[in-house]
């Protein structure tokens, strides 16, 4: 196999999007566009990857750090042009090099693959990526001659009735012989109305030469999509949805109901696992076998492991054991660590914390920056008070302990293996093992004492 390059062309404002932020760094289920772009051409093992990078250099260098290398296209003339600017870090490679926008997040690696493999086979210069619709307004024409090779690229404006009749049209993305690529880009002029430097003259350039020039024809039109407003990231989102939930079907996990649940990219879910409708998983989560995610459930970079059922609940950046129960309506916030059997239940908040396998926490309950052994029962309406308002402090609750209802452990404070806290007790000092600990005023009734008030006078 020859060496592969790729050009990304990144550089181009995006007026339509009317958005402060750059084009190409809107996200398509949770990952800027070009970050998909990025990760289906590396998957053709390219030798090196240039991104083009004009309007929001900084930004899009923020998001895509080392992936790529840069090439920066000061003032937009053009594609041409923008291929150009990746001259000094290519033009001396041997091989392919693929040129593609930076808006087609849906173009699949597989797609990418067969056009370079369609490329070597026909032994051609160039080859275009071709796609085929029932509505090719707007599009240049493919026509080939009798070999199928192609014989030139029409623009509809300058297209004839017979060509315009013709469906196949130019997506936009090519691979070229990469020296030949430099030397005719060195060629292509700028004299046409828009005073710009056109990649698709370099396939006329190299069709003069008498250099073959093949074309590719995805079957899927509408992975093509270049997006250029707000309408056509809203097409890409549900194409791409539609496409991450299939493919999770497909693995044996059931979704409920696919046109209202939101599964991003890099999410991966086991067997015999159920996504309820209104359930949103993103980043880099993990779920493991036999799951019950949902309905209107938030779960974002966390790793849950098997038989675990989390519903109407938000969890961030955490780690969920196996059989869990979580919900409805609980909030696990990033850097807690759930171990297995644990039952959190309704309005229970947890942040910052270790909660033992066996342990409850069963409602109305807030544990924050808390370490809560095994077996350990947090009766409703308990909190552990982390905060004076300037640090934040560790409570500790070990095994088998029992905290009463309506309780505040104010931290830094723990309470001992095995021991009790009365409910409605604060604990201010720590609790020894096996102990009863009983913080709160002793009752008392005061016989008779309305008659004494002059409500009634």
């Amino acid at each position: 196999m020859t060496n592969r390059n790729a050009v990304i062309l990144a550089a181009g404002k995006g007026t339509r999007m009317k958005s402060k932020l750059y084009k190409v760094l809107h996200p398509v289920c949770g990952k800027p566009m070009v970050e998909h772009v990025i990760e289906n051409v590396s998957s053709i093992k390219a030798k090196k990857i240039v991104t083009i990078i004009g309007h929001g250099a900084e930004e899009v260098k923020s998001v895509l750090k080392d992936k790529t290398e840069y090439a920066l296209q000061a003032e937009q003339l053009g594609t041409a042009h923008a291929v150009m600017q990746a001259q000094d870090l290519l033009s001396d490679e041997e091989g392919t090099t693929l040129v593609i926008c930076g808006d087609t997040p849906l173009i699949t690696a597989e797609t990418l693959e067969a056009l370079l493999d369609l490329h070597a086979k026909q032994n051609a210069k160039a080859t275009i990526l071709t796609a085929r619709t029932s509505n090719p307004a707007g599009y240049g024409r493919i026509v080939r001659n009798a070999e199928g090779l192609v014989e030139r690229i029409v623009e509809h404006k300058d297209a004839n009735e017979e060509e315009l009749l013709i469906e196949e049209i130019n997506t936009g993305t090519y691979c070229f012989d990469n020296k030949l690529l430099f030397e005719c880009l060195k060629n292509v002029s700028n004299e046409n109305a828009q005073g710009e430097y056109y990649l698709p003259d370099v396939i006329e350039i190299l069709k003069k030469q008498g250099e073959i020039i093949s074309a590719y024809e995805t079957a899927d039109f509408a992975e093509t999509l270049g997006i250029n407003d707000r309408v056509a990231l809203s097409e890409a989102e549900s194409y791409l949805k539609r496409r991450i939930n299939e493919q999770h079907m497909r693995n044996g996990v059931t979704i409920i109901d696919p046109l209202n649940t939101y599964i991003h990219k890099d999410v991966q879910i086991g067997a015999d696992s159920y996504i309820y409708p209104g359930t949103t998983i993103a980043g880099k989560t993990i779920i493991g076998n036999s799951c019950k995610i949902g309905p209107n459930t938030e779960i974002d970079n966390c790793e849950i492991g098997d038989n675990t059922v989390i519903r109407q609940s938000v969890a961030h950046d955490s780690q969920i054991g196996s059989d869990v129960q979580i919900g409805p309506f609980a909030h696990i916030r990033p850097e807690s660590n759930i171990m297995d059997d644990v039952k959190i239940g309704n309005f229970v908040e947890i942040k910052k914390t270790t909660f033992g396998k066996g342990s409850k926490a069963s409602h109305l309950s807030y544990l924050g920056d808390a370490i809560v052994g095994e077996g350990v029962n947090v009766g409703c309406g308990s909190i552990t008070v982390n905060y004076d308002g300037k640090n934040k402090f560790l409570t500790t609750i070990e095994d088998g302990a029992f905290i009463g209802c309506n309780s505040n452990l104010v931290a830094p404070v723990t309470v001992g293996k095995g021991a009790y806290v009365a409910a409605g007790s604060t604990i201010t000092k720590n609790v020894p093992a096996e102990a009863l600990s009983v913080a709160r005023a002793r009752q008392v009734n005061k016989e008779n004492y309305v008659d004494k008030l002059n409500l009634k006078k």
